[in-house]
């Protein structure tokens, strides 16, 4: 059998057309939706014999290897006894600007669907017609070639020429891949306990297709125990690729480091991490513009040398190594990182490049995720982080200063914001005549008028230049466009509410079940496997995040011995009516616990208010202590600083304050004596506002106990994670303090771990 490679037409023809510059300052895009109605609109209009969206394949030898092309023209029509093979191609542009040779790549995509046609109808020649269709006005546009079959082939030839250097390398790589993961064998000379068992039901989960709740406790090693039998699970099942998602660094790190150790032992895996675009930049300001880049000017015309050339010398494509191969080939490392995913075995990046409808990766195409598998870390950080990624937000005073800014241009763009503008007024007059700001109905007359916005203000912004009003105008476009993109998923699991304050209105779209939301993600990969200390209790995260027809659940029980850590409640009230007058009380509790023994601890409080107010008194009372304090918006320079305070070979007592649920509350791994107690002050409730009400109305409303869902169990799963810091190998020992009197009902009782009572 011929070693063969599949291939679509669109990404053979990219590929060997890509060049230019990246230019993000501004672009108008058409949606998924808008470009179909564009094509179904043209392709109504064919006769008979004329055949819309025509599956075309075919098999070409080159070289070494057998390329299967594949793709689907939009039509192939039959005038006269005359084939024509016609590509539809929707714009927001104007088609004045528009020319035959405008887009080579165009072009190349009907070049190679007619060399097929040609193949298989026994045909001399064909004619190709290229249409380009405006959503705006539905005008039309229509450039026509014909060819001769040898210079079709000639043509295809020359694509796979360009193509060949890369498939080559993808083939290889691949055979070597399956081999060594044949022969990979688990990275640590034993299981620990519990590993082995977790190991073998993500195995299991992802044979069959299904997702995968699992809990299990800090220190069992859960990264190598998901990552392990993930990678022993592809090249079978059409399984060619994992996402390992996470929110924080520190994570990113530790499976940088399970990859890393299995690539020691043999293993050929490619595997990038993804860094947020702000954060790698080479220059001071982000601007993706070849004027102000040098990394962006002409990226495309060294993307694929830069491509192969990473492929071919590294395995573990971190953030050091894109960086360092960015300035070789001068390109910019996020875009780069990103051309990476195709090539790619595993992926390491944040939650939100695969659930965010506003940043996830367009590159992945629904086969790609088919063959994909999810691995989410610290999955209970998902629900308020899937909340908030399909919630969406507006201000009345943006487009008052958009009003102000156009006043004296009384055309059609100044009247639809003045409309918007009108439209805020009207719905804080209506609302100001009823009881509740939350709605059930979404304000269908003001989608309306941000979609008619939205469509004025595409148009506007190509023909502006760079000033301070297009910014103003940029900012409030996207944030519109946001707004009318969440409209799309309002149903039963969002509400609609106000907030005022002097003149400003604030509109949200506030989703309250994230669940369908998250499911219509994960349907499309072939599993997901959640995992945390922390999924408590494990039904609420079903509720939250799950499929019940797709559902396994595991509770690995601790690895670890109770008398390793030391747990004792103090029932001191520190709700928030208690606090002033028991607070000296908290300070000396805290001091009392810390006396026991010398070393490193973190108290943890629920707010950033009640933390300042206890250090400054502590401070006072207990001067000798050596003290550190989490600041508000600390860098990943200043977080790493504030944790190389916790040395094991502190001669004193060392004490950190924190708050809970922040970043130091969970993903931090300070082992043996750089930690020996945490404090937890409270029971991590969310401070009672507008939104957690909201949320536990709905939650009553549709039969499960609102306070639990809305304050309980978030509020809890802050508690276990930052008790959690304190027990991470089998050789450390520790104290944890629990201070508050709810601890000692029954309800926070059965929330504790087994371990801790």
């Amino acid at each position: 059998m011929e070693k063969c490679v599949k291939v679509s037409v669109r990404s053979l023809v990219e590929y060997a057309h890509t060049a230019g510059s990246i230019d993000l300052t501004y672009k108008s895009s058409v949606s998924l939706i808008e470009g179909t109605k564009a094509h179904q609109k043209i392709q109504s209009e064919y006769g008979e014999l004329d055949v819309k969206e025509r599956q075309i394949s075919g098999i070409v030898q080159f070289d070494q290897l057998e390329f299967k092309i594949e793709g689907r023209c939009d039509g192939l029509l039959l005038r006269d006894d005359e084939y024509i093979i016609e590509e539809i191609k929707s714009t927001m542009k104007d088609l004045e600007e528009i020319n035959e040779s405008s887009y080579p790549v165009h072009w190349a995509q009907a070049k190679v669907y007619g060399y097929f046609i040609c193949e298989e109808l026994q045909l001399e020649k064909i004619k190709i017609l290229l249409t380009y269709s405006n959503i705006l006005n539905e005008q039309k546009k229509s450039f026509t070639l014909i060819f001769t079959k040898d210079e079709l082939t000639n043509y295809v030839y020359k694509m796979l020429e360009i193509y060949y250097p890369f498939a080559k390398w993808k083939y290889d790589h691949i055979e070597l891949r399956n081999q060594t993961i044949k022969d990979l064998t688990f990275p640590f000379p034993s299981f620990r306990k519990g590993q082995r068992k977790l190991a073998g039901a993500v195995y299991q989960t992802i044979q069959e297709g299904n997702n995968l709740f699992a809990v299990a406790p800090t220190g069992i090693g859960k990264t190598v125990s998901t990552i392990f039998p993930t990678v022993k699970s592809i090249g079978g099942n059409n399984l060619n690729r994992m996402f390992y998602l996470t929110s924080k660094t520190i994570t990113r790190t530790v499976a940088e480091e399970a990859f890393k150790r299995m690539t020691d032992q043999g293993l050929c895996i490619s595997c990038t991490t993804i860094t947020a675009k702000d954060k790698i930049c080479f220059k001071e300001e982000t601007m993706c513009q070849k004027e102000f880049c040098e990394f962006a000017n002409g990226y495309y015309d060294r993307i694929n040398d830069a491509v192969l050339d990473i492929l071919s010398s590294e395995k573990l494509l971190t953030r050091e190594k894109i960086e360092e191969f960015a300035r070789k080939h001068t390109v910019c490392p996020f875009e780069y990182s990103l051309d990476l995913l195709n090539s790619s075995d595993a992926v390491i990046c944040d939650v939100n490049y695969i659930f965010d409808p506003r940043v996830s990766l367009k590159r992945l195409f629904d086969e790609h995720k088919r063959n994909s598998v999810l691995l989410i870390d610290e999955a209970h950080n998902l629900v308020d982080r899937a909340r908030e990624m399909y919630s969406a937000s507006l201000f009345k005073s943006k487009f008052l200063e958009l009003k102000n800014a156009y006043k004296n241009s009384k055309d059609e763009f100044f009247t639809i914001i003045n409309e918007i503008n009108k439209r805020f007024i009207e719905i804080r007059k209506k609302w100001n005549e009823v009881t509740s700001p939350v709605s059930k109905e979404l304000d269908e007359d003001l989608i309306e008028l941000l979609n008619q916005f939205n469509e004025i203000t595409e148009i506007k912004l190509q023909e502006m230049d760079e000033d301070e009003k297009k910014e103003t105008l940029l900012e409030t476009y996207f944030e519109s466009l946001n707004f009318v993109k969440m409209a799309e998923f309002y149903d039963e699991n969002y509400v609609c509410y106000f907030e005022m304050y002097k003149s400003e209105v604030h509109l949200k779209l506030f989703c309250l079940d994230p669940s369908k939301v998250v499911n219509d993600v994960i349907k499309r990969f072939r599993s997901t496997i959640y995992f945390s200390a922390t999924l408590t209790p494990i039904q609420y995260f079903q509720d939250m995040l799950g499929d019940q027809n797709r559902d396994y659940t595991i509770n690995i029980d601790t690895p670890f011995k109770k008398e390793q850590l030391e747990v004792t409640i103090n029932p001191l009230s520190t709700r928030f009516q208690d606090r002033e007058r028991n607070l000296e009380r908290l300070v000396d509790s805290i001091y009392k616990e810390i006396a026991k023994r010398k070393g490193n601890y973190l108290v943890f409080y629920p707010s950033y208010q009640y933390l300042l107010q206890s250090i400054e008194l502590f401070q006072v009372k207990y001067p000798n202590v050596k003290t550190i304090i989490q600041e508000n918006g600390m860098t990943e320079t200043e977080r790493e600083e504030f944790l190389l305070n916790f040395d094991s070979n502190n001669e004193e007592t060392f004490v950190g304050f924190a708050v809970l649920g922040g970043i130091f509350s969970e993903g931090i791994d300070l082992k043996g004596d750089r930690l020996n107690g945490v404090i937890v002050i409270g029971v991590g409730l969310p401070q009672i506002c507008l939104e957690r009400n909201i949320l536990k109305d709905h939650f009553n409303s549709v039969g499960k106990n609102g306070y639990y869902y809305s304050y309980v169990f978030p509020g809890m799963n802050k508690v276990m994670q930052a008790g959690g810091r304190v027990i991470r190998s089998e050789t450390d020992k520790g104290t944890l303090l629990l201070i508050d009197d709810r601890y000692k009902s029954s309800l926070y009782q059965i929330l504790l771990p087994d371990e801790w009572k």
